[in-house]
């Protein structure tokens, strides 16, 4: 993995000199990918502005997002080695329901290599998962919710069927209400995590969910692996659903590479 677009100098090129060694193409350590995307450290304790909510996705080049609807197929090993430490940096990783199915989720483990900075950041041996669902259609005899490090959450509104909201508190799901009707309100998610002390969030989609946080403006960071392949066909982009009014500016933050695989790293531009 090389560095293109340096993280801690957005003025450097690959060509420019490199005492740090970041640009030498060999695999980085999980501790370099650590610091390469840690979340910010300036977020007020609390009130607006006190989350960081990033997203992670994969995309063909042709813009898909799948292939026989799981991400799977177009990722590659350097991908997962960012998904892990994504995971192992994040308070929560928040995905919609029909990604759990799909993908298969299962709790978020405790990772040894990074165990000393979780604790140094005084956070829990894991990530929370949260899962955002309006019908709690939910297998909730799955280890996401019988065997997890730390409870799994359910982020759904008031108007949720009281029998499958009874049925997840049962399975030991912890229930967030972010929303009215039946319906999840994304920035209202978004604040009632925070609010439970899961600042640094993680969303791993799926496309309907990121385009709801993104029309919510509640998206302040996206991590896209641009992968080399081609797969036409109708398979979904990273966001969908509802667009909006003005396209939104993001910035380059920092650009890796691997066999072909571009990692990016964009930052809101009126954020930190």
């Amino acid at each position: 993995m090389r560095s293109l677009f340096p993280v801690t100098d957005l003025t450097t090129t690959a060509a420019a000199p490199d005492p740090s060694g970041l640009l030498t193409d060999r695999e980085w350590s999980l501790d370099e990918l650590a610091d390469a995307y840690a979340y910010p450290t300036d977020l007020p304790a609390e009130g607006p502005g006190s989350a960081w909510l990033r997203a992670n996705m994969v995309s063909t080049l042709d813009g898909a997002a799948q292939h026989d609807g799981r991400s799977q197929p177009i990722s590659c090993a350097a991908d997962m080695r960012i998904f892990g430490t994504l995971r192992a940096l994040a308070d929560v990783v928040i995905a919609g329901a029909e990604t759990v199915r799909l993908e298969g989720y299962r709790p978020a483990r405790a990772r040894e290599a990074f165990a000393a900075r979780r604790a140094a950041a005084g956070q829990g041996p894991a990530p929370a998962v949260a899962v955002v669902t309006g019908s709690l259609d939910l297998d909730f005899s799955l280890p996401l919710f019988t065997e997890p490090l730390v409870p799994t959450l359910v982020v759904t509104g008031a108007g949720a069927p009281a029998d499958r909201i009874a049925t997840a508190r049962k399975a030991g799901a912890e229930v967030v209400i972010a929303g009215e009707g039946t319906r999840v309100d994304p920035a209202r998610a978004v604040r009632e995590l925070a609010d439970r002390g899961l600042r640094r969030q993680l969303t791993e989609g799926g496309p309907r969910l990121l385009g709801q946080l993104v029309a919510a403006g509640a998206l302040d960071e996206l991590c896209l692996t641009l992968s080399p392949m081609l797969t036409a066909g109708d398979a979904q982009r990273i966001a969908g659903g509802p667009g909006v009014i003005v396209p939104e500016r993001f910035a380059l933050a920092s650009l890796l590479e691997e066999d072909g695989f571009l990692f990016g790293r964009y930052r809101r531009r009126d954020v930190r």
